[in-house]
Parts: structure tokens; C-alpha cells; sequence
């Protein structure tokens, strides 16, 4: 199921007096952040905070987000971790939620009836992702998410094509 909500950061600390906080954001860049006006408190969408203003500083993002305009206001969010709408957000092609993927089964590009296991967790390295795909015997296998190796995601059918570079999984040729 695809949450129209989705987590995008947190509040680290303040920035300043006027109000402004430092958010760790949770995404490939932070000039992500940049094209959102309204952020949320909340995965229902019920508390919106209206962004007046974002800019990335480092790996940080520094927000100034309309009604917070002292530091105890700002302090008193440090913590908070922040929302963005699905619908907002405009990914490049071939791009992905992490949440998306995560539950995906990955099957093999080649012969789609061999299945390999589920996509249960992602890790970020720096050079690429690398995707933890778990079989039905509860046995991780650490896979690249390189062109080489993934062919093919279909979240709406929840399903990865991959070629396994050889050795990642015991039969591999």
C-alpha cells in the first residue's frame, strides 16, 4: 500500500533567532526539500506546517516554516520528524520511494518464475544503494541496485526484475 504521506526529515535543532530550524533530510539531496510549500507534522496530512522558506546547507536543510519565528519556538520542535505529501513530491524517471520498494519480490529478469526473495531493507553506501533481499528461508542476500543487475521495477505490481551479478545468490552461474 502507497501512504499518500511519507516521511522527508527531522528537526535537529534550531538555526538562528528567527526561527528557522536544521532538518536532517531523509532523501538523495536535499534540494528535494526545496520544491515542497507545505510539509506535515504528521503520516495523516492533518497538521500541515507552510514553508516559508528552505535552503540547503551542507547535508542539512535550514526551514523557516510560517508561525515559527523565535528560537523557543523553533527549539520546541527539535525532534519533530516531518511529512511531505506523495502527490507534491516529482521524482525523476526511473526513481523510487524507498518505502515503495521495500516488500517488493525480486524475481529474475530472465525466467520470472525464479524468485529470489522480498526487498526488506535498503542501504545507502555512497557509490549505490544496496538492496537486502530476503528468501523464504529467512537468508539475506546483499544485492547492488546498479543498471547491471536491476532490470526492471514495477511498483505497482510490487516486483523487481533483476540479473544477479554471480555468487550473490547460492545457484548463481
Amino acid at each position: 500500500m502507497r501512504h499518500p504521506y511519507l516521511e522527508i526529515g527531522q528537526i535537529v535543532s534550531t538555526h538562528g533567532i528567527k526561527g528557522e530550524v536544521r532538518v536532517d533530510p531523509w532523501c538523495d539531496d536535499p534540494l528535494f526539500m526545496k520544491q515542497f510549500k507545505t510539509l506535515y507534522y504528521d503520516k495523516k496530512g492533518a497538521k500541515p506546517a507552510r514553508v516559508a522558506a528552505c535552503r540547503p546547507h551542507g547535508n542539512i536543510v535550514i526551514l523557516k516554516l510560517d508561525g515559527v519565528d523565535t528560537v523557543e519556538a523553533a527549539a520546541a520542535l527539535r525532534g519533530k520528524v516531518l511529512f511531505m505529501a506523495r502527490a507534491d513530491a516529482h521524482l525523476p524517471d526511473n526513481r523510487f520511494f524507498i518505502q515503495d520498494l521495500i516488500g517488493c519480490r525480486v524475481v529474475d529478469a530472465d525466467e520470472p518464475e525464479t524468485q529470489y526473495g522480498i526487498l526488506t531493507d535498503v542501504s545507502r553506501t555512497g557509490a549505490n544503494d544496496v538492496w537486502h533481499v530476503t528468501d523464504e528461508s529467512g537468508r539475506e542476500y546483499l544485492l547492488p541496485a546498479i543498471p547491471p543487475v536491476v532490470i526492471d521495477t514495477d511498483i505497482d505490481a510490487e516486483r523487481i526484475a533483476i540479473r544477479p551479478l554471480k555468487g550473490i545468490f547460492d545457484d548463481a552461474d
